[in-house]
């Protein structure tokens, strides 16, 4: 399971629409390593200079994997974050995250990292099971 969904809020999704507020709590409490590394990145990006701020850190363990790779493969998820943090989430490997300002989407910078070519040159046998 992704989630876990309060009863109160299923009941509501199940009679109507929730608010992207109402959603993004339940990511952040459901999926907290992955709330933390999203976090982080995006508000790297706000108070740095860099064109996108990254993760190059492993997960801690297999659980913390689970909840990014989760987070990162749902489109509701990500979308969620997206529109919560302001930026657009590119993601490499089990746990390369990073975060561009929502003007560098089909710039040089973002086509590069998400590029076929920036995703072999990323790979190592250490991240080969990830």
């Amino acid at each position: 399971m992704s989630l876990d969904v309060p009863t109160a809020l299923l009941e509501r999704a199940e009679s109507g629409e929730i608010t992207d507020a109402e959603f993004v709590e339940c990511v952040r409490t459901s999926l907290p390593y992955a709330w933390e590394v999203v976090s982080r990145v995006a508000g790297e990006l706000q108070t740095g200079t860099a064109e996108f701020a990254d993760n190059e850190v492993a997960p801690p363990d297999e659980t913390a994997r689970g909840q990014l790779l989760r987070a990162l493969a749902s489109d509701a998820i990500r979308g969620g974050l997206e529109r919560h943090f302001g930026v657009k989430l590119a993601f490499q490997n089990c746990h390369r995250v990073a975060a561009f300002p929502l003007a560098a989407v089909g710039g040089d910078t973002y086509s590069r990292f998400i590029s076929p070519r920036n995703q072999l040159l990323n790979q190592s046998p250490e991240l080969r099971n990830c």
